[in-house]
């Protein structure tokens, strides 16, 4: 990854192509429970941040985090319907290929995330999505 001096060439328009090195920095450094930190399917929201709290003969019961702040707790899903998370140094990243989970709950979450933050170019191997 480069550094914000080698993002200078980009001028004002480096802030939408790359997290600034010191929000990298911080991502890295996060607390992450890499084992239980998932996504689930949501009807509403497609895809909801969750915490896998118990594994049973292909269940998981998840507390699930709604975009509102509040929590659920105690929903069970297929295990099929849980998807890992990628660890925090990984939001917002701009080549996809470069995540260590790479399904379809993290490529949206990332591309959501970027949008967000008018980070409009995003790569994924070969393929640029903007």
């Amino acid at each position: 990854m480069s550094t914000d001096a080698e993002m200078q060439i980009y001028g004002k328009a480096a802030i939408y192509l790359r997290k600034p090195e010191k929000e990298r920095m911080e991502a890295q450094t996060a607390p992450f429970d890499s084992k239980n930190a998932c996504y689930v399917a949501d009807t509403k929201e497609l895809y909801l941040k969750g915490l896998v709290t118990a594994r049973t003969e292909g269940k998981c019961t998840v507390t699930v985090a709604h975009p509102d702040g509040t929590k659920e707790e105690g929903k069970e899903f297929k295990e099929a319907d849980v998807y890992q998370m990628n660890p925090p140094k990984y939001d917002k990243i701009e080549d996809m290929a470069m995540m260590t989970y790479l399904n379809e709950a993290s490529v949206l979450y990332n591309l959501k995330e970027r949008y967000a933050a008018w980070m409009i170019y995003t790569y994924s191997g070969l393929f640029c999505a903007t």
